[in-house]
Order: structure tokens, then sequence, then C-alpha cells
């Protein structure tokens, strides 16, 4: 019999196949296979399409024998799966029991154990017996007027000190060069000119600014600084530096006076329409948030509401991504404090119910978005690319080319779409009662999830995306696949060392 298929084991979410490949069959489509390609041979000492089949045979017989294994292997796998009805919940392994080299060689069967690991079947809970409350909170007027003065503050202006005995005061903006120095020697990137220095910005390192406090116009003033232990350039971390800065202007703050002018250099009609587009960001701001505590309200009754078998390669996938985050964190000592006393058995038995919870909400949410026909479409695909890549500046259109050409890539950016699909799907079906709270408690941390139990406390990692669907392959953000593209395209950020002055603090 040229081809066979046995079912071995079916426990559980498991299934194992036995494959067997005669060795005549695959002697026959490797034939088959030269024939194919013959005619559009050019092969020096014969005449076009004449090449004798022996002598193709002889010169590429073994990668042609190794596509057709692979043909045929795939073509059993798809044959297998349908067959038998099933969903495969991770891809498929093969074990392989034959002598490969025998097999490339015509010499022997192929002979291999197909296994499966099945999604489990189960019927998710109707979305009209699941009652939500969502917490809403509604700004008042004075909350937009302080929106507004800080708006105002944000874009205001700065006019010279005029006077000889003018001096640096708290919220100045001092224009000047500056040059830094660790044990006396220059070092890269700690050289500027002109550099708007605003005195309470915060933007450079701790002390360098007050200390330009008091200086007068042509000054020249000595600041001593450290950097901090956990500045962005490792060559810098912790050192004393000394920055001799030349003061060549002073500049007062002068607030914006909040009228129509005001509006019109914002680019909007009137201070009206000002008003109207910072609360309407103030109320988006809120709505965003009432989103997620109803969503995680959602996600734990989902998760309280279903029980069945997870598969344990899709369970140890996702405690792998979990754990990994838990590892480079021990390394730099970032473990949040109720876990930097236990031990590795302890965390990962607390990890991996947080990865068991992800798995199960995840297929729930699958299963509920397969049974309503749930898709993300070309256009939504695209839209979430071209945001995506507009937050990378020039570096945008590589951005968008990585993305549009990079198919793991574009499920990165599929899965929180399809997730948040059958999320809104599930609100309008559901019973969702409007609870209007204290702006704290909307804007309170949640309490540990119910499912979690009483032994396991809220964990740093479960921080991320609390579900994961089969759409997605992964937990990394599409912000993190971004900057892998723009590494890869050689896309990296070509500003120069002196613009971006170790001086100031590293991008938080």
């Amino acid at each position: 019999m040229p081809m066979q298929i046995v079912e071995k084991s079916g426990e559980g979410l498991s299934r194992v196949y036995g494959v067997t490949v005669s060795a005549q069959d695959l002697s026959e489509r490797l034939e088959a296979r030269i024939a194919e390609i013959s005619p559009q041979l050019k092969l020096k000492g014969f005449r076009p399409g004449k090449v004798p089949a022996g002598h193709v045979k002889r010169l590429y017989g073994k990668s042609l024998m190794s596509e057709v294994v692979q043909a045929v292997v795939t073509e059993i796998n798809e044959k297998t799966l349908a067959d038998n009805k099933l969903r495969p919940a991770t891809e498929p392994d093969l074990k392989i029991e034959s002598d490969m080299d025998k097999v490339m060689a015509g010499e022997a069967d192929l002979a291999y154990d197909l296994q499966v690991e099945v999604m489990p079947d189960f019927k998710p809970v109707d979305a009209k017996d699941i009652a939500l409350t969502r917490p809403v909170f509604i700004p008042a007027e004075d909350e937009v007027d302080a929106a507004m003065a800080e708006l105002a503050e944000q874009n205001r202006t700065y006019e010279a000190k005029t006077a000889k005995t003018a001096k640096v005061e708290d919220g100045d903006m001092v224009v000047g060069d500056f040059i830094g120095r660790i044990d006396g020697v220059p070092f890269e990137g700690g050289a500027a000119s002109d550099a708007q220095i605003t005195v309470g910005s915060n933007q450079y390192i701790p002390g360098f600014e007050q200390q330009l406090i008091g200086a007068k116009g042509g000054d020249t003033v000595t600041v001593k600084v450290t950097f901090p232990e956990d500045y962005g350039v490792d060559t810098l971390k912790g050192k004393n530096a000394e920055f001799e800065v030349t003061v060549k202007e002073i500049r007062a703050p002068k607030d914006s006076a909040l009228d129509d002018a005001f509006a019109e250099k914002l680019g909007l009609k009137d201070l009206a329409a000002v008003r109207a587009a910072v609360r309407g960001q103030i109320e988006g701001t809120y709505q965003q948030q009432s989103r997620f505590k109803l969503k995680r309200q959602l996600l734990d009754v989902l998760d309280v509401k279903h029980d069945f078998p997870l598969p344990p390669r899709m369970v140890d996938a996702e405690f792998g991504v979990i754990w990994q985050q838990v590892q480079a964190d021990k390394a730099k000592d970032g473990l949040p404090p109720e876990d930097a006393g236990k031990s590795d058995e302890q965390l990962q038995s607390e990890y991996r119910k947080i990865a068991e919870r992800r798995v199960r909400l995840g297929l729930v949410l699958a299963e509920i978005g397969r049974e309503n026909n749930v898709q993300v479409t070309e256009q939504e695909l695209t839209q979430a690319a071209r945001t995506e890549a507009m937050r990378y500046g020039q570096q945008a259109q590589q951005i968008f080319d990585y993305f549009r050409n990079n198919p793991q890539a574009q499920n990165q950016l599929r899965a929180p779409i399809y997730e948040d699909k059958v999320v809104d799907l599930i609100f309008s079906r559901a019973k969702v009662e409007d609870k209007v709270v204290s702006k704290d408690v909307l804007m309170a941390e949640d309490e540990l999830p119910e499912a979690y139990g009483d032994e396991a406390k809220p964990k740093k990692a479960a921080k991320k995306s609390e579900a994961k669907t089969p759409e997605s392959d992964g937990d990394e953000k599409p912000k993190a696949k971004a900057k892998a593209a723009s590494k890869a395209q050689g896309a990296e950020d070509k500003t120069p060392a002196a613009k971006k002055t170790p001086a100031k603090k590293p991008a938080q």
C-alpha cells in the first residue's frame, strides 16, 4: 500500500497518527517530478528538452526528492486534519521514524508520527446572559478650566530679558552653549550650541537646570552633576560630570492669553472651539478608562464562567513569554516587591496560572468570534499599519512597508483589532448598566481577578494583554515589532549625538 495513516492515540486534546509512505510511491512521485522539469532544463552537451531522466536524477535527484517528501508530508498532514475534522491548537509536530538518508536515496519507506494538539470543544457563554456595570465619570467645568490653563502654559512664549542686571530665575529659558567633561575629558554627545534650557522643566538630569539660577547674560557657569544609575547611556551611568555652560541669552516666560487669537494659532476657529476640543479630549480619556474597566470586568466574567481543558503546548508557549519577562526583570532587580523574596518554583506556579487565564480567555474570545464570523478587514489592517507607522516620523514609509510585506508583523496588528471587535460584539449584546462614579474610583487600579485564586497576587507580567486569541502568535506589541523593523530596514535615528545630549534625561 503506497500510503497508510493510522490513529495511534487520541487522549484528551492530543492526537497521534502514524504515517507511512512507501519508497515506491516516493520514487514514482520523483519520476513524475523529473519528467515535469526535464523539458525546461538546459544542460551543456544536451539539446533543450532532451536531457535523459537518469542524468537529471544523478544531478538533482537528492534535492528533487527533498521537494517530493516535503510536498507529500504537507499533503498528508492537510488530508489528515481535514478527514478527521481537526482544529489544531498549535502547529502539528512530526516525529520522524525513518532513516532519512535511506529515504532520500529511495531505499526506505517514509515513516513518521503526526502529533496534533486540538482545540478544546466547548460552548461559550451566551452574551445575553452576561451582566456588566460600566463605571462612568462626568468631568466638571473646573477640570476643563484647568486643562485650558495648562494648554496656555504649554504654548506660552518667551521674551528676552534686556536689562544688563537680569538674572536667570526659575521658569526662565536659557539659550546657551555647553560642553560636558568627565575627569576633564569631553565625552561624545556632551556638547550643544544654542541649546534652549527651561529652568524647572526637568528635561535635564537632576541639578543641571537649577545651577543656572542667578547667572547673567554672558556668564560662564560650571554645572556639576552626577548621571543617574538608570541613565540611558551605559558609559555615563553613575558618572560625575562637569558642564561648562555659556549663557548667551535669558528669556522670561509670557503666558498666552486665552482668546480667539490664541485659538487661531492652534488652527481652530475661536476659543469656544478650543474649549470644545479640550473637553472632548478629557471625556475621551475617561471613556477609554471606562471601556478598559468594562473589558477587564468582562474578561473576569468569561474566565469564571468557562472551565475546559487547555492545550498544554499553547499554555507552555504563553508561560514562556511571561517567564522570559520575569527572568529579565529579575536580572536587573526589577521584580515587583511582592515577588522579590520568592523562589523560582513559587513564581513559576503563580505565573503559570496567569498563562492559563490568558489562554482560556483567548480561546473563549476566538470561539465567540468564530461563531459570529468576526473578521479583520484589509482596510482595518492597513489603517492600523498606517497609524503605527506614523509614530516613527521620517521612518514611517519604511515601517509601513515592513508591516505590508511581513505576515507575522500583520498578525501582531490583527490580534488586538480582532479581540476588540469580539469584545465590542459582546458589549452590544450583554446587559450593560452605567454607574456614575468618582474620578478616583474610575482611575484606581483594578483589584486581582477572582479567577486567580486567593493565593496569587497581582503580577507585573499580568498587566500585559489579558487575553491572547489564536489570531496572535505572540504577546509582543506592534511597537516592539516596528522598532525591530526600523533596525532591520536601516531606518535608525540619525539625529546627531550633540542633539541628543546626555545632559537630558533618557526618554521614559
